[in-house]
């Protein structure tokens, strides 16, 4: 169906997906989605040999140049409708964020008017529940300060714009401890008895609260520490980077390129279980901060340590392995000459989240001193080149005869090594 409406897109002569009104069916997100049925009809039609005008269709490289930068303005609107989704969901964002703490106070009113029946109301559910209030009420403010950034996930949402796992997980425990801190605060101006207030005051020692203090204190520095790590590898080449559309609950136990990863997906569920363990007891105990079992407490720490350990395994800078001639059935063997096709073989060049097709067609490989682009060359569901390991490029023909060095540079930027070839007249 949405093929069907990118072969009449044409017709229906409104909008054409530039606007960005909240209740318009023609707005960002319909204009991206047509963008993309565009795109894959022309993708696909080209893939089986359709479309081609007369004038290049003798030649195999003019029509795969010419096929290469159709393709390539096309991806570049998608790109464009792609980022304007984007910034329509963040600016949308806010008030879903807003309107899903307030749900969460609500079900914490319900649930504490339930289990108060038979035991009575105390001055703990009085407590909990201003605590409740006060929280959402900062986190709400927060969301219009940043309304035009995610609201309150925006703290979470990274460079790359990317909700980030280790700020989502520092993020969550800086609110649970906040809480409880209010908690205490609110029973406190309630205790009338001083022994009350003795045992309310008791309740922050270290003593009580070291394990939660310990793994708050870690999973706050790992957020700092990965922030610095990734960046630093990035700026060394050593780690490649590309920004997203728009971030998603999914990157929270998923990599660049949507893959899940153990390290992430362990971190997300150890440091949940720990925060719901975490809130039973504070809810059994409203008189301290919860006391995390040490046990517990090592596990989150050994969960974060494996977390910072794969930050620092993933990722690698591009390599070139070998460049050969690339030849077609039926052609003779021969030495690399102006024109002549190359294959450079290695690893690393499409990095992890640039399978589209703007990443690709910003992908370049210098060979001498010419800058090619690489054409993107389309089949049924996607493209044969380029891909992750095999790049296929002409040798210009301003490459004068000789030894010449050939170097990759990939979406994100990074330079391979250089790999010299040999070109004859």
């Amino acid at each position: 169906m949405a093929v069907q409406e990118a072969r009449h897109g044409s017709e229906t002569g409104v909008h054409e997906g530039g606007c960005t009104c909240g209740d318009c069916p023609h707005g960002a997100r319909e204009g991206h989605r047509r963008a993309v049925a565009a795109f894959l009809l022309k993708r696909d039609e080209f893939a089986a040999g359709q479309g081609l005008p007369a004038a290049v269709a003798h030649s195999v490289s003019a029509s795969r140049q010419w096929v290469s930068e159709e393709l390539t303005q096309s991806a570049e609107i998608v790109a464009e409708r792609g980022r304007a989704e984007g910034d329509a969901w963040l600016a949308r964002l806010w008030s879903r964020t807003a309107f899903t703490v307030w749900a969460a106070v609500i079900v914490l009113l319900l649930v504490q008017a339930l289990t108060a029946i038979g035991a009575g109301w105390t001055s703990a559910r009085t407590a909990g529940l201003l605590a409740a209030l006060l929280t959402a009420g900062a986190l709400t403010a927060a969301s219009w300060l940043h309304r035009a950034r995610g609201g309150a996930l925006a703290p979470v949402i990274g460079e790359d714009n990317r909700l980030s796992t280790s700020r989502a997980v520092a993020v969550s425990w800086v609110l649970f401890v906040a809480y409880a801190v209010l908690v205490l605060v609110g029973r406190l101006a309630a205790a009338s008895a001083p022994a009350e207030r003795d045992a309310l005051l008791s309740g922050f020692d270290l003593a009580r609260g070291a394990g939660v203090v310990t793994v708050l204190a870690v999973v706050c520095g790992i957020a700092v520490l990965v922030r610095r790590v990734v960046g630093l590898r990035v700026l060394g080449q050593r780690l490649q980077k590309v920004r997203a559309d728009r971030p998603r609950a999914a990157d929270l136990l998923t990599d660049d390129a949507g893959r899940g990863t153990f390290a992430d997906i362990q971190y997300v569920v150890i440091s949940t279980v720990a925060l719901l363990f975490a809130a039973v007891r504070l809810a059994r105990r409203p008189d301290q901060l919860p006391d995390l079992p040490w046990g517990l407490a090592v596990l989150v720490l050994i969960s974060a340590a494996t977390y910072v350990a794969g930050k620092y395994a993933e990722g690698g800078r591009p390599v070139i392995l070998s460049v050969v001639r690339a030849r077609e059935a039926g052609d003779l063997d021969a030495p690399i000459r102006t024109g002549d096709d190359i294959e450079i073989r290695g690893a690393g060049f499409v990095p992890p989240g640039a399978q589209g097709a703007d990443r690709l067609s910003r992908m370049t490989v210098r060979v001498g001193p010419v800058h090619v682009h690489v054409p993107l060359v389309p089949v049924t569901g996607g493209f044969s080149n380029p891909t992750d390991a095999v790049l296929t490029v002409p040798v210009p023909a301003d490459v004068e005869p000789g030894r010449v060095e050939v170097q990759v540079i990939t979406a994100a930027g990074v330079e391979t090594n250089r790999y010299a070839i040999d070109v004859t007249d």
